[in-house]
């Protein structure tokens, strides 16, 4: 048999393999070669699939290297090249054994962990931006693609909330309510049963707008803290939260955390599903 003098490198993984194509790529950089070819074989599930590439490699100049965790088809892999005398390298298992020498326990062998990891990494920073986008009814449109959207006077912790509940992968806009700006027509046509009103106690929100507005260097006595204005605001939205038919929170003396719990309760009795495809 004719054996091809170019070096191939059979990179073979339970998962998408690109750990051990890495790790190749960086091996071969230590040496002076330019005639190599990687060859990925991902997500190889069954025995098969090993013989199919095992009977590749043995008509070229071949080096499998491997990310298998799961120990069947590992044991078979390294058995089939051991046979033919094909060099192989074992990626994962020294560090896996190194990793449970330390921390006493057994790895759980399960391809594609950190695939998954990096998924739900990706949804949070998408649900973050979500809320930047959508925060403070900066654009209407995005109420249809939320799945939670709150709504309230200024200082009701809209956007902190939006912020927490966006760390846990929740896709929220929130929707000031002022008397002298029109309500956008999207919050009546998407379902109250994603809408959450927030109030709060009026004597408890003159402080919060007064060191507000101290924090901007305006004076405290402004119309924006007054007894009469939070009043009527709140009367307001009220009217507003009615309307829509939505539930209504308190977080007057509710830490966010608090008040994201029990958002999270309310979806969670209704059974409420979200594009995450996570019910609480």
């Amino acid at each position: 048999m004719e054996i091809n003098n170019q070096l191939v490198v059979y990179v073979v993984s339970d998962s998408i393999g690109e750990t051990a194509e890495q790790v190749s790529k960086a091996a071969i950089s230590q040496f002076n070669i330019q005639d190599y070819d990687i060859r990925r074989y991902p997500f190889i599930n069954d025995q098969k699939q090993i013989c199919d590439l095992i009977e590749e490699a043995k008509q070229e100049k071949s080096i499998i290297i491997f990310t298998i965790v799961r120990d069947c088809l590992k044991e078979f892999l390294v058995e089939a090249a051991t046979n033919l005398n094909i060099p192989i390298i074992d990626v994962m298992s020294p560090i896996l054994t190194g990793f449970t020498n330390v921390l006493g326990v057994q790895p759980k062998r399960e391809p594609g962990l950190i695939r998954k990891l990096d998924e739900k990494y990706f949804r949070k920073v998408e649900a973050i931006e979500f809320a930047v986008k959508y925060d403070d009814g900066k654009d209407p449109r995005g109420l249809k693609k939320a799945d939670i959207i709150l709504t309230g006077i200024s200082r009701t912790s809209k956007t902190p909330l939006s912020m927490y509940l966006a760390h846990k992968h929740l896709k929220v806009a929130n929707v000031p309510l002022v008397p002298e700006v029109p309500i956008p027509k999207e919050l009546y046509e998407v379902s109250s049963a994603k809408i959450i009103g927030l109030t709060t106690n009026p004597f408890k929100l003159i402080e919060i707008r007064q060191e507000r507005l101290k924090a901007l260097g305006l004076k405290s006595e402004a119309n924006y803290a007054s007894i009469e204005r939070i009043l009527e605001e709140l009367e307001y939205a009220e009217g507003i939260m009615k309307r829509l038919g939505c539930p209504v929170l308190d977080v007057s003396t509710k830490a966010v955390e608090e008040s994201a719990s029990i958002i999270l309760e309310i979806f969670r009795e209704k059974g409420h599903k979200f594009s995450n495809g996570k019910s609480f």
